[in-house]
Protein backbone atom coordinates (compact mmCIF):
# COMPACT_ATOMS: atom_id res chain seq x y z
CA UNK A 1 0.00 0.00 0.00
CA UNK A 2 1.39 3.79 -0.76
CA UNK A 3 1.96 6.07 1.97
CA UNK A 4 -0.54 8.10 -0.04
CA UNK A 5 -3.29 6.00 0.74
CA UNK A 6 -4.68 7.98 3.93
CA UNK A 7 -4.27 10.91 1.80
CA UNK A 8 -6.60 9.39 -0.32
CA UNK A 9 -8.89 8.61 2.41
CA UNK A 10 -8.78 11.91 3.92
CA UNK A 11 -9.71 13.16 0.47
CA UNK A 12 -12.62 10.82 -0.38
CA UNK A 13 -14.01 12.11 2.97
CA UNK A 14 -13.90 15.84 2.38
CA UNK A 15 -17.27 16.24 0.12
CA UNK A 16 -19.10 14.37 3.18
CA UNK A 17 -17.31 16.76 5.86
CA UNK A 18 -18.23 19.60 3.56
CA UNK A 19 -21.89 18.55 3.62
CA UNK A 20 -21.95 18.20 7.53
CA UNK A 21 -19.98 21.95 8.22
CA UNK A 22 -22.94 23.17 6.03
CA UNK A 23 -26.24 21.04 7.63
CA UNK A 24 -25.10 21.38 11.03
CA UNK A 25 -24.28 23.54 14.00
CA UNK A 26 -20.46 24.71 14.01
CA UNK A 27 -18.53 23.46 16.96
CA UNK A 28 -15.28 23.50 17.93
CA UNK A 29 -13.35 23.32 14.66
CA UNK A 30 -10.24 22.67 15.78
CA UNK A 31 -11.00 19.41 16.83
CA UNK A 32 -11.43 18.91 12.56
CA UNK A 33 -7.79 19.37 12.43
CA UNK A 34 -7.24 17.34 15.93
CA UNK A 35 -9.30 14.02 13.42
CA UNK A 36 -7.24 14.62 10.82
CA UNK A 37 -4.16 14.63 12.32
CA UNK A 38 -4.86 11.61 14.45
CA UNK A 39 -6.23 9.80 11.96
CA UNK A 40 -3.16 10.18 9.70
CA UNK A 41 -1.18 9.22 12.37
CA UNK A 42 -2.77 6.13 13.35
CA UNK A 43 -2.76 4.70 9.80
CA UNK A 44 1.39 5.62 9.12
CA UNK A 45 1.97 4.13 12.01
CA UNK A 46 -0.19 0.97 11.82
CA UNK A 47 1.64 1.10 8.00
CA UNK A 48 4.76 1.59 8.92
CA UNK A 49 5.31 -0.72 11.89
CA UNK A 50 3.82 -3.59 9.11
CA UNK A 51 6.43 -2.57 6.79
CA UNK A 52 9.57 -2.00 8.79
CA UNK A 53 8.60 -4.25 12.42
CA UNK A 54 8.61 -7.97 11.47
CA UNK A 55 7.79 -10.72 13.90
CA UNK A 56 7.89 -13.24 11.54
CA UNK A 57 10.91 -14.57 13.57
CA UNK A 58 8.32 -15.66 16.60
CA UNK A 59 6.25 -16.90 13.94
CA UNK A 60 3.61 -14.26 13.79
CA UNK A 61 1.97 -12.79 10.14
CA UNK A 62 0.14 -10.51 11.39
CA UNK A 63 0.07 -6.76 11.76
CA UNK A 64 0.49 -7.21 15.48
CA UNK A 65 3.11 -4.43 15.92
CA UNK A 66 1.03 -1.89 14.16
CA UNK A 67 -1.87 -2.49 16.09
CA UNK A 68 -0.29 -2.59 19.42
CA UNK A 69 1.30 0.76 18.51
CA UNK A 70 -1.68 1.87 17.40
CA UNK A 71 -3.52 0.76 20.62
CA UNK A 72 -0.77 2.29 22.51
CA UNK A 73 -1.63 5.40 20.99
CA UNK A 74 -5.13 5.70 21.64
CA UNK A 75 -4.36 4.61 25.19
CA UNK A 76 -2.21 7.67 25.32
CA UNK A 77 -4.79 10.05 24.26
CA UNK A 78 -7.68 8.90 26.37
CA UNK A 79 -5.56 9.02 29.56
CA UNK A 80 -4.14 12.72 28.24
CA UNK A 81 -7.91 13.71 28.65
CA UNK A 82 -10.59 14.30 31.39
CA UNK A 83 -12.25 11.63 32.95
CA UNK A 84 -15.57 13.37 31.31
CA UNK A 85 -14.08 13.17 27.97
CA UNK A 86 -13.00 9.77 28.70
CA UNK A 87 -16.24 9.09 29.05
CA UNK A 88 -17.73 10.91 25.90
CA UNK A 89 -14.79 8.86 23.78
CA UNK A 90 -16.63 5.42 25.12
CA UNK A 91 -14.17 4.81 27.38
CA UNK A 92 -15.90 3.30 30.03
CA UNK A 93 -17.67 0.73 31.95
CA UNK A 94 -20.71 3.39 32.67
CA UNK A 95 -23.19 2.57 30.06
CA UNK A 96 -26.57 3.64 29.08
CA UNK A 97 -30.01 2.69 30.31
CA UNK A 98 -30.43 -1.30 30.12
CA UNK A 99 -33.62 -0.51 28.04
CA UNK A 100 -30.97 1.46 25.13
CA UNK A 101 -28.21 -1.17 25.50
CA UNK A 102 -30.74 -3.87 24.53
CA UNK A 103 -31.85 -2.08 22.03
CA UNK A 104 -28.19 -1.55 21.01
CA UNK A 105 -27.64 -5.66 21.25
CA UNK A 106 -31.06 -6.40 19.10
CA UNK A 107 -29.87 -4.14 16.32
CA UNK A 108 -26.07 -5.43 15.76
CA UNK A 109 -27.62 -8.82 15.87
CA UNK A 110 -29.92 -8.40 13.97
CA UNK A 111 -27.42 -6.55 11.38
CA UNK A 112 -24.82 -9.93 12.64
CA UNK A 113 -27.38 -12.58 11.32
CA UNK A 114 -27.77 -11.11 8.27
CA UNK A 115 -24.55 -11.07 7.53
CA UNK A 116 -23.76 -14.43 8.35
CA UNK A 117 -26.27 -15.61 5.97
CA UNK A 118 -24.91 -13.61 3.59
CA UNK A 119 -21.42 -14.34 3.89
CA UNK A 120 -22.49 -18.40 4.30
CA UNK A 121 -23.45 -17.59 1.19
CA UNK A 122 -20.31 -16.13 -0.87
CA UNK A 123 -17.62 -16.74 1.04
CA UNK A 124 -14.99 -19.33 -0.07
CA UNK A 125 -15.09 -22.66 2.44
CA UNK A 126 -12.81 -25.48 3.38
CA UNK A 127 -9.92 -23.35 4.53
CA UNK A 128 -7.38 -24.73 7.50
CA UNK A 129 -7.92 -23.63 11.26
CA UNK A 130 -5.08 -21.29 12.16
CA UNK A 131 -4.06 -20.64 15.81
CA UNK A 132 -2.95 -17.67 14.81
CA UNK A 133 -5.84 -16.31 12.84
CA UNK A 134 -8.24 -16.59 15.62
CA UNK A 135 -6.14 -15.05 18.05
CA UNK A 136 -5.82 -11.85 15.91
CA UNK A 137 -8.87 -11.59 14.98
CA UNK A 138 -10.60 -12.15 18.21
CA UNK A 139 -8.20 -9.32 19.91
CA UNK A 140 -6.63 -6.61 17.72
CA UNK A 141 -9.30 -5.44 15.08
CA UNK A 142 -12.05 -5.00 17.85
CA UNK A 143 -9.20 -3.36 20.30
CA UNK A 144 -7.98 -0.64 18.39
CA UNK A 145 -10.56 0.01 15.48
CA UNK A 146 -13.00 0.76 18.26
CA UNK A 147 -10.85 3.05 19.95
CA UNK A 148 -9.82 4.83 17.08
CA UNK A 149 -13.28 5.14 14.93
CA UNK A 150 -16.06 4.93 17.36
CA UNK A 151 -14.19 6.01 19.97
CA UNK A 152 -11.61 8.56 19.43
CA UNK A 153 -12.20 10.04 15.77
CA UNK A 154 -15.84 9.61 16.88
CA UNK A 155 -15.51 11.80 20.06
CA UNK A 156 -12.96 14.65 18.26
CA UNK A 157 -16.50 14.97 15.11
CA UNK A 158 -18.88 15.81 17.95
CA UNK A 159 -17.33 18.32 19.11
CA UNK A 160 -17.24 19.74 15.81
CA UNK A 161 -20.68 18.92 14.43
CA UNK A 162 -22.35 18.98 17.78
CA UNK A 163 -25.03 15.95 17.46
CA UNK A 164 -28.48 16.95 16.92
CA UNK A 165 -31.04 13.89 15.66
CA UNK A 166 -31.80 11.51 18.72
CA UNK A 167 -32.67 7.70 18.38
CA UNK A 168 -33.93 5.75 21.58
CA UNK A 169 -32.81 8.92 23.54
CA UNK A 170 -29.81 9.08 22.42
CA UNK A 171 -27.88 11.79 20.32
CA UNK A 172 -26.72 11.06 16.62
CA UNK A 173 -24.94 13.32 14.60
CA UNK A 174 -22.80 14.23 11.60
CA UNK A 175 -19.69 12.82 13.16
CA UNK A 176 -21.41 9.38 13.51
CA UNK A 177 -22.02 9.34 9.65
CA UNK A 178 -18.28 10.45 8.93
CA UNK A 179 -17.02 7.37 11.05
CA UNK A 180 -19.57 4.93 9.65
CA UNK A 181 -18.44 5.85 5.73
CA UNK A 182 -14.74 6.34 6.92
CA UNK A 183 -14.42 2.67 7.82
CA UNK A 184 -15.80 1.24 4.75
CA UNK A 185 -13.61 3.18 2.85
CA UNK A 186 -10.28 2.16 4.77
CA UNK A 187 -11.33 -1.33 3.75
CA UNK A 188 -12.40 -0.54 0.14
CA UNK A 189 -10.04 1.79 -1.25
CA UNK A 190 -6.23 1.42 -2.03
CA UNK A 191 -3.72 3.14 -3.73
CA UNK A 192 -0.54 0.37 -4.36
CA UNK A 193 3.04 1.28 -4.42
CA UNK A 194 2.71 1.05 -8.10
CA UNK A 195 0.10 4.16 -8.10
CA UNK A 196 -2.53 2.00 -9.56
CA UNK A 197 -5.68 2.57 -7.86
CA UNK A 198 -8.47 0.16 -6.48
CA UNK A 199 -11.84 1.16 -5.49
CA UNK A 200 -14.32 -1.78 -4.46
CA UNK A 201 -17.51 -0.21 -3.60
CA UNK A 202 -19.45 -3.50 -2.83
CA UNK A 203 -16.78 -3.59 0.33
CA UNK A 204 -17.51 0.09 0.96
CA UNK A 205 -21.15 0.11 1.09
CA UNK A 206 -21.45 -3.31 2.35
CA UNK A 207 -18.97 -2.43 5.39
CA UNK A 208 -20.42 1.27 5.75
CA UNK A 209 -24.16 -0.02 6.09
CA UNK A 210 -23.71 -3.77 7.76
CA UNK A 211 -20.74 -4.10 10.06
CA UNK A 212 -19.71 -0.33 10.47
CA UNK A 213 -23.12 0.78 11.06
CA UNK A 214 -24.50 -1.72 13.34
CA UNK A 215 -21.05 -1.71 15.74
CA UNK A 216 -21.56 2.47 15.18
CA UNK A 217 -25.04 1.73 16.94
CA UNK A 218 -24.20 -1.09 19.40
CA UNK A 219 -21.71 1.99 20.31
CA UNK A 220 -23.87 4.74 20.60
CA UNK A 221 -26.46 2.84 22.29
CA UNK A 222 -24.77 1.16 25.36
CA UNK A 223 -22.65 4.10 25.72
CA UNK A 224 -19.66 2.94 25.92
CA UNK A 225 -17.32 1.00 23.30
CA UNK A 226 -16.45 -2.12 25.04
CA UNK A 227 -19.77 -3.12 23.48
CA UNK A 228 -18.33 -2.49 19.96
CA UNK A 229 -15.57 -3.86 20.17
CA UNK A 230 -16.68 -7.67 21.71
CA UNK A 231 -19.30 -7.01 18.48
CA UNK A 232 -16.11 -5.84 16.26
CA UNK A 233 -13.81 -9.02 17.52
CA UNK A 234 -17.85 -11.30 16.88
CA UNK A 235 -17.94 -10.83 13.52
CA UNK A 236 -14.05 -11.22 12.70
CA UNK A 237 -14.33 -14.31 14.57
CA UNK A 238 -17.48 -15.71 12.57
CA UNK A 239 -15.99 -14.49 9.34
CA UNK A 240 -12.76 -16.97 10.09
CA UNK A 241 -14.90 -19.72 11.10
CA UNK A 242 -16.89 -19.32 8.16
CA UNK A 243 -13.82 -19.78 6.14
CA UNK A 244 -12.78 -22.64 7.13
CA UNK A 245 -16.44 -24.96 7.33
Amino acid sequence: MSLFTPLVWVLMILPLLGIAFINSEKGQLKYLIFFILYFLFDCYIQQLASEFISLKFIGLRFSWAGKILSLATSMAIIYSVSKSDRQDIGFTVRTNSKNQIKSGLSIFFGFLLFDFIFKMILFPKGGSFDLETFAFQATMPGLTEELVFRGINLWLLDKVFPPKWTFKGVKFGWGFIIVTVLFGLIHGVLLTNNYEFKFDLVTIVYLSLISSLSLGILRKLSGSVIYSALGHNTINIMNAIIRIL
